[in-house]
């Protein structure tokens, strides 16, 4: 628990302004990551410096089946946003990739019941 809490006074910011906060994550995640835009269709065909200001970012979250390996990659674009722009400094991070990581390897166990495969 003392990671979930850690996390959480930092996430504030981040749920006040919560549009802005995952604009930016996905922004970096495509400039880090290019290969992750492939993942989302209804950006095909948006300039890469275009897609901070795309008002269908959000819509991107009830239709998907992104790998694990991409679920990852965002946990720590989130780690590296939340450091710059709500000051989660280097234990605030770690704590964040141990709550990413029981996050994600519940979907992991999710998506195999579900039979959803890589």
């Amino acid at each position: 628990m003392a990671d979930f809490d850690m996390v959480l006074k930092c996430w504030g910011p981040v749920e006040a302004d919560h549009a802005t906060h995952g604009s930016l994550v996905l922004t970096r995640l495509f400039t880090e990551h290019p290969e992750t835009l492939k993942l989302f269709p209804k950006f095909a065909g948006i300039a890469q410096g275009d897609l901070a200001g795309d008002a269908g970012q959000p819509r991107h979250a009830t239709k998907h089946k992104i790998p694990i390996i991409n679920f990852k990659l965002i946990a720590e674009v989130i780690g590296k946003v939340m450091e710059e722009k709500v000051g989660l400094d280097t234990a605030g991070q770690t704590a964040l990739r141990n709550v990413m990581a029981v996050i994600i390897a519940d979907m992991e166990a999710d998506y195999k019941e579900l039979g959803f495969t890589e």
